[in-house]
């Protein structure tokens, strides 16, 4: 498949993570995805630097790192704590234009915005406005996961809708419709059927085998919000029995004296990382995965077929990550413990309730994702028409 002038197809990928990695990850899969299809790929981030993302083969422009305000989401900070004034936006928004425009790219491709990422209006909104005044202009593609925040202020629904009607030329549900629909969680989508297109999860691939056997595993996604969790699991290795063996991955993003006071209070038969390369590999020797339940640990797990207990991320009033929770929880694939709810004893009762359950075959859902990425970005480029490829996908 060939670009402009005969030349690699050129994707200019836009993400910004605010607290989490999940964002991150999943683009880092697809572009990764895209870079082994021959793909040009230029990724742009703008949160914490995370070892290891977005990878090989994949050019990065690193704007001047922000973080969420609070678990809330409530506005931007620098890495140092401290809110960033208008200078430092004028400056990310120059370094983005600057990029994009040497890129030179057939295809951009924006992470959760327009539906989330409020924050960084102040740079995607002059992006945008660049692109709609080219004569020949890229793809745009907002670029989603399967189940969105829902949104309390009235009239961002209408917004988002009207950013993708005017700027956007397809939306990509990284999504199963037969598990969650953008209709579910976005209560608008059907004035965006006619771009909406379904891609299928954004799994991992099938991983190698285990070099090493937990029990239990335990994972906090990138840490930030993970400490209370961690706290739990460890308090409930001590009652469970003491043959189990766990493994705690307490993510890079939680504070170092968190991370020293778990490895401190972790008995003999628990292990305490900072991060696991492999952890989609030791979920399949695992007996039971621990975790939040966030797009990725959920994909992770549903490729492994592992049992799981699920505690969903719920400050700041987010409800995506419950209601991907309780969406496996009535299929007979978890269990759920509230965060509110969430203490030692409530955490060994559903680790010691989900050992002694029998497992259950995981549904025959779409998780090959990045692939399926790949080729409705090739058919793009090559003119295929979106309401035809957002119809083929829907029917999945």
């Amino acid at each position: 498949m060939e670009g402009k002038e005969g030349r690699a197809p050129r994707v200019f990928f836009y993400v910004q993570h605010l607290l989490g990695i999940g964002h991150l990850a999943r683009a880092s899969r697809i572009s990764q995805a895209l870079a082994g299809d021959g793909f040009d790929v230029t990724m742009v981030t703008g949160g914490t630097p995370v070892a290891s993302f977005p990878g090989p083969g994949i050019r990065h422009v690193e704007l001047p790192a922000v973080v969420a305000g609070d678990a809330g989401f409530s506005g931007l900070a620098d890495l140092d704590g401290n809110p960033v004034d208008d200078a430092f936006k004028e400056r990310r928004r120059e370094m983005l234009l600057a990029a994009f425009r040497a890129a030179k790219p057939d295809v951009v491709v924006i992470e959760a915005f327009p539906f989330g990422r409020r924050q960084v209006r102040f740079e995607l909104i002059p992006l945008l406005d660049e692109i709609a005044a080219m004569e020949k202009r890229p793809i745009v593609l907002s670029s989603l996961r399967d189940i969105l925040q829902e949104r309390a202020k009235p009239g961002r629904d209408e917004e988002s809708v009207a950013l993708v009607r005017d700027r956007f030329d397809a939306v990509l549900v990284h999504g199963d419709p037969g598990f969650a629909r953008i209709d579910d969680s976005f209560p608008l989508a059907a004035q965006i059927a006619d771009k909406v297109i379904y891609t299928g999860l954004v799994a991992a691939p099938p991983p190698q085998p285990a070099a090493e056997r937990f029990d239990i595993l335990v994972s906090a996604g990138g840490g930030a919000v993970g400490a209370a969790l961690n706290e739990a699991a460890i308090a409930a290795a001590r009652t469970l029995p003491q043959a189990l063996r766990w493994c705690v991955i307490a993510g890079p993003n939680l504070p170092q004296a968190a991370f020293d006071a778990a490895v401190e209070a972790a008995p003999d038969n628990v292990s305490v990382v900072r991060f696991r390369t492999d952890f989609p590999s030791l979920l399949t020797a695992a007996r039971l995965s621990v975790s939040q339940a966030g797009y990725n640990t959920v994909c992770d797990i549903l490729r492994a077929g592992c049992r799981a207990v699920f505690v969903p991320f719920t400050a700041g009033g987010e409800t995506e990550q419950t209601a991907r929770a309780m969406r496996l929880e009535k299929r007979g694939l978890a269990r759920v413990v509230a965060e509110r709810a969430l203490t030692p004893q409530s955490l060994t009762e559903a680790i010691g309730a989900a050992l002694d359950s029998p497992a259950q075959p995981m549904p025959p859902l779409d998780l090959d994702g990045a692939a399926r990425t790949v080729a409705l970005l090739r058919r793009l480029v090559a003119g295929a028409a979106v309401s035809r490829l957002a119809q083929d996908s829907a029917a999945l």
